[in-house]
């Protein structure tokens, strides 16, 4: 099924923050490939909830972690739309441990999910941006990742290396009417947390300047916005959100 609007996969939106991007993209006019690594209920609801937009929705199940599984999902959503526009690379996972305690195998695991997808992915999606002549690609980093922090190595590597891929991304391919960006979420609680009675989220929210922690739609409307043409010019940057608890100079 080909359509005439554009179309955007979110990498783990089947909650919280993925979810957050593919609600307002899906309430800006894209079509929305939902993708999940494991609970399949959980993205056709998402799924279900895009289409309640007016937009088509498809689900796509893979871990994008692993290079035959993360071109499947790309090819679902190519071969269901006719193309992909926007491609977030949101999927993430944030393992705590000595950096000597680290075994080789998780390491590599932290590469290809916070990392590695990004690439696999890419080489999917972009041949399609470069002949339609417009694309979005948006990451993630964070602001632990960004300044480096204790039990964390790989996920502090792997952020940095997706900001490096961002930035050569934006300089190869903005001629084509290409973007890549990354964005630096604060701090977000999942849906199912009460920060009332959660310590270290209570000491976040007191810490932060806005009086708040962060929303899904906070990203979501980020997304949202460089994804439109209004947003076109933004390219190569990385966007704090997060309330004014890190500021760049």
């Amino acid at each position: 099924m080909h359509s005439d609007r554009k179309t955007a996969l979110i990498t783990g939106s089947g909650q919280n923050i993925g979810r957050g991007i593919a609600s307002q993209l899906a309430q800006a006019g894209f079509n929305i490939i939902v993708n999940g690594s494991s609970n399949r209920d959980a993205a056709e609801a998402v799924a279900a909830e895009m289409r309640n937009h007016g937009v088509e929705a498809l689900v796509a199940m893979g871990n994008v972690g692993i290079k035959a599984e993360a071109e499947a999902v790309a090819k679902a959503g190519i071969d269901h739309f006719g193309r992909i526009d926007v491609l977030v690379n949101n999927a993430a996972i944030r393992p705590h441990g000595p950096f000597l305690e680290v075994s080789e195998d998780e390491w590599q695991q932290v590469m290809d999910v916070d990392l590695n997808a990004a690439i696999w992915l890419s080489r999917m999606i972009l041949p399609g941006m470069i002949a339609n002549g417009w694309g979005r690609i948006i990451s993630f980093s964070g602001m632990n990742a960004q300044r480096g922090y204790p039990g964390a190595s790989a996920v502090s590597v792997a952020k940095h290396a997706v900001w490096g891929l961002t930035k050569a991304f934006a300089v190869e391919f903005g001629a084509n009417g290409i973007t890549a960006n990354i964005i630096a979420p604060g701090t977000f609680p999942a849906n199912d947390v009460d920060i009332a009675k959660d310590a270290k989220f209570s000491a976040l929210l007191k810490a932060n300047p806005s009086g708040r922690l962060g929303h899904a739609e906070d990203i979501g409307g980020m997304v949202a916005y460089l994804c439109s043409d209004n947003g076109g010019f933004v390219n190569g940057q990385m966007l704090q959100i997060n309330g004014g608890v890190v500021m760049q100079f």
